[in-house]
């Protein structure tokens, strides 16, 4: 038997206050790792073309479905550097609006549930104005030498995040049905 992380795994139980993040990049890494969706490995997609490096532990979360095609995307901060296909339950706490080429690709935010340096913030605007500024920075510059024009639109707080989170679900139960 197959076992595929996006169609496998659970979003989790506590859904929208948290869920099971599956972390595909870990923080601090040129690697652009993503899900190889026939066979649930992960695959090298690409060393970053600039030298810019992931500024928190990135990944999808299962059961989800977006515009894009894929599952719905996640940030997840924390004080260590999370190894690729680690399943996380990841506190959310707002979203990045942005166009990935002109298609929307938001990505949300959240925090370790079980990182007690992270898991005291509950909200975005809880967070430093200055990693809300790199966080930005590093998705607007980190396509540029690929010629591919990425813009961050606005960040949103908990609230709309869970309403997100929620369609994705909705949306990848309505494409792939229920589990």
């Amino acid at each position: 038997m197959n076992f595929n992380p996006w169609h496998d795994a659970s979003y989790g139980d506590n859904v929208p206050h948290t869920v099971n993040a599956i972390i595909e990049i870990p923080r601090n890494s040129r690697a652009k790792y993503e899900l190889d969706k026939e066979t649930g490995l992960l695959k090298l997609d690409r060393v970053l073309y600039s030298s810019v490096y992931y500024p928190a532990n990135y990944g999808f979360i299962p059961r989800t479905y977006c515009d894009d095609h894929d599952p719905l995307d996640i940030l997840v901060l924390s004080q260590i550097d999370m190894q690729p296909l680690c399943l996380v339950e990841a506190k959310i706490i707002g979203v990045m609006r942005m166009l990935d080429q002109g298609e929307a690709d938001d990505k949300l935010i959240a925090v370790c549930a079980n990182d007690m340096s992270v898991a005291h913030v509950n909200d975005i605007s809880e967070l430093s104005p200055h990693f809300i500024e790199e966080l930005r920075h590093f998705f607007e510059e980190y396509k540029k030498l690929e010629k591919k024009e990425v813009k961050v639109e606005e960040f949103q707080n908990a609230r709309l995040a869970k309403k997100i989170l929620q369609h994705s679900i909705n949306d990848y139960t309505t494409k792939f049905g229920a589990k």
